[in-house]
């Protein structure tokens, strides 16, 4: 694959601060703890769906959204970034298809790594140079074989068709917003940018209450990416979180919740 062509001063991307995400990785663990311990273990006569369609919502959102931040600002190699997601959910896979739910499906861990894998893919393929000239049918035949490969293979994902676009979308919103420019007319095509992301997270749910949790998550991480990332203060020492911990929490949540659904009382 050919290096990508050196960016012109107006396509410049700025590096933001990633302070936020060590406050996000908190926030991310604890919804997604709530969404699924509510969804598994609490009595349907408890009534407590709504924490599930509100709260619940929040994390896969800003578990994208830090993916994708990290794909484009904080590692050199997402691709190797995607493949440590990608073994975590290879180890939660086992407890996780234990869960109540309707046929064979791939835990979230796969949703994202191959959404940052696509979505870096993307963006590569669209700094190629001399593809156009070369051979000017082999871009547009390039995505349209990934487009094929991904409405035949997201029904096996999580989140399905619309979980696999959040990534790639991420990354081309998050792209734009971090540019270097003065024009007018360059700033509307930054919130043009921001749209189809926002569509895809509103899109994923079905109650109103989901949509306006997954959405609002997705707004403000487009906004920390506009300049907002840089007023987040730094975590304190004490508080970041440990990165076994980080790395171990999912399967070992769905392996907890698999022992009290099936174990032996």
């Amino acid at each position: 694959m050919s290096s990508p062509s050196p960016a012109t001063p107006l396509q410049q991307t700025l590096r933001p601060s990633s302070a936020w995400t060590a406050w996000g990785q908190w926030l991310a663990l604890i919804t997604m703890t709530v969404d699924h311990v509510t969804r598994y273990l609490l009595p349907d006569s408890w009534d407590v769906g709504w924490a599930s369609s509100s709260i619940g919502r929040i994390a896969f959102p800003l578990f994208a959204g830090m993916v994708a931040w990290h794909g484009l600002f904080n590692t050199r190699n997402p691709f190797r970034y995607a493949r440590r997601i990608l073994i975590i959910g290879l180890i939660a896979q086992l407890p996780y298809m234990t869960m109540p739910r309707d046929g064979f499906q791939l835990n979230i861990c796969f949703t994202l790594a191959l959404g940052l894998c696509w979505g870096t893919w993307l963006r590569d393929l669209a700094r190629r140079p001399g593809v156009d000239q070369d051979a000017p049918l082999q871009r547009p035949l390039l995505l349209g074989v990934s487009l094929l490969a991904w409405w035949l293979f997201s029904p096996w994902l999580e989140y399905g068709h619309y979980g696999l676009l959040l990534i790639p979308f991420y990354m081309f919103a998050l792209q734009a917003l971090t540019q270097r420019t003065d024009s007018f007319s360059e700033h509307l095509l930054m919130v043009a940018a921001s749209l189809p992301v926002l569509l895809v997270a509103g899109l994923m749910n079905s109650s109103d209450m989901a949509k306006s949790f997954t959405v609002m998550t997705t707004l403000l991480i487009l906004l920390l990416a506009a300049g907002e990332a840089s007023r987040v203060p730094q975590i304190s020492p004490g508080a970041i979180m440990p990165r076994k911990v980080w790395l171990a929490w999912y399967p070992a949540h769905f392996a907890v919740i698999a022992l009290l659904l099936h174990g032996p009382w």
